[in-house]
């Protein structure tokens, strides 16, 4: 049982370390609002978000105030689009009326966003998949809280290479409609390889069709918290390293149950899991990057930093697995470029690379994530990048995801700024060498043998 003596504890963090709980995502299933008929299938959809989630804001606030814990975040996953609207669209202007839906609802309620104009294409597409698909540029265009992903890697099927070209053109497409706001639509579409189903995350949330009707996710963070941990062990040993690591992401973790327990039992909808990634945030000391260095980098990207990102993952997880029965989504630190001082700070010093970032991916949580690129990049060049990342994923068992946005008329040595939690980034090289008739062979990569474990 969790204790006020426990919530007391959080006192200091909340107020000095930058600890808040990121999210709440309610995940809901849309599958009973599958409808041939367009209209009817839009409506029910409307009226199902608008009546599950009516309360979600109201109970994050009441539970802020009760609690004096922040909740930066009050969210929506639904289930994969392309599956609910299979039967009424027809093309991907269809597809677009259920985006529209969508940040309708999410406007009602009052949510910051909402998530699941998915497609789950790992092994293949079907018709109405490639439709969402191709319909996500205009969608994320004309919207304002959608964030869409697509998965189309696992470790059991191999990568659908077929749909990792085709995302690198939706990719450019979203970068082109999206210009005038320095191409912020791609911000809102990541590429998964092992997508989770129940990922409270943004921009990748979907609520799997293995789920319950409605479920409660709580997304934890607090990187802030971590390093001034870890300021108390300076020159310690790596067990006094990872110890220190793994208690405080177990005091972390348990602050994120609370709210779940809480949440759960005030809107009547069953506690899901706890996503308890170190999730940062453009506010200073709210860094990742700032914990490595911490354990004794100079700057992320310098030797050392994948074997110390290795560490700081697996205590975390470790601490996390003690103070919630149920830990679940991606878990573990998150490396988002635009979103981390310390990592901007490590790119601006040319300390951090594409390739170094990738390498640290094997080890992390996600992948390369919030990462700006020259608008100019071929849709071949982000189709390669996107087929590295679901490999790395694919052969280690892991989720990776991609989240590029080709910001257009901007080139390597300028800054884009975002605004809010998505912060500013530095526009990053990419490898100028040509993959194109790599991407441009059809069919998928097969499986790894050691995905053969029936």
């Amino acid at each position: 049982m969790i204790n006020f003596w426990e919530v007391n504890e959080t006192n200091k963090m909340v107020e000095q370390e930058n600890l808040d709980v990121r999210t709440i995502t309610i995940g809901i299933s849309l599958l009973d609002c599958m409808d041939s008929d367009l209209q009817r299938l839009n409506d029910k959809i409307y009226d199902k978000i608008t009546t599950v989630a009516k309360d979600l804001v109201k109970v994050g606030q009441e539970i802020e105030h009760d609690y004096c814990i922040p909740i930066v975040n009050k969210r929506i996953s639904v289930t994969p689009i392309a599956m609910v609207g299979s039967a009424a669209c027809k093309c991907p202007e269809d597809y677009v009326t259920i985006a529209q839906t969508l940040d309708r609802a999410a406007k009602t309620v009052g949510v910051n966003f909402i998530g699941g104009y998915s497609a789950l294409v790992s092994k293949g597409m079907t018709t109405a998949d490639e439709y969402m698909i191709r319909s996500i540029p205009q969608a994320l265009a004309c919207t304002e809280f959608v964030c869409s992903s697509v998965n189309v890697g696992s470790t059991k099927t191999g990568i659908n290479m077929d749909a990792v070209r085709l995302m690198g053109e939706v990719i450019k497409e979203t970068a082109e409609r999206t210009k005038d706001s320095d191409s912020l639509g791609c911000a809102k579409l990541v590429v998964f390889c092992n997508a989770p189903d129940d990922n409270p995350f943004m921009a990748g949330a979907f609520h799997g069709v293995t789920e319950a009707d409605a479920i409660i996710n709580v997304g934890v963070s607090g990187p802030g918290v971590v390093k001034t941990a870890l300021e108390a062990v300076r020159g310690e040993s790596f067990e006094v390293l990872c110890e220190t690591i793994k208690k405080t992401a177990f005091k972390v973790t348990r602050v994120g149950q609370l709210v779940a327990q809480e949440a759960s039992k005030r809107l009547g909808i069953p506690f899901g899991i706890i996503d308890l990634s170190l999730a940062p945030t453009p506010a200073i000391g709210d860094s990742v990057a700032g914990i490595l260095e911490e354990i004794g980098l100079e700057y992320a990207g310098a030797p050392g930093t994948t074997a110390a990102l290795a560490l700081l993952n697996d205590q975390v997880k470790k601490g996390g697995i003690m103070a919630s029965s149920y830990v679940g989504g991606l878990s573990g630190a998150f490396i988002p470029v635009s979103e981390d001082q310390g990592m901007i700070d490590a790119v601006q010093a040319n300390a951090l690379t594409l390739e170094k970032l990738e390498a640290m991916t094997c080890v992390c949580s996600v992948g390369l994530d919030m990462i700006a690129i020259p608008g100019d990049t071929k849709a071949t060049t982000i189709s390669g990048i996107i087929a590295d990342e679901m490999a790395i994923g694919m052969i280690n068992q892991k989720t990776t995801a991609v989240r590029l946005i080709p910001v257009i008329g901007k080139g390597v040595g300028e800054t884009v700024e975002f605004g809010g939690l998505l912060g500013y980034a530095p526009i990053m090289p990419v490898n100028q060498y040509s993959c194109d008739a790599f991407i441009g062979r059809k069919g998928r990569i097969p499986a790894p043998v050691h995905s053969f474990k029936n």
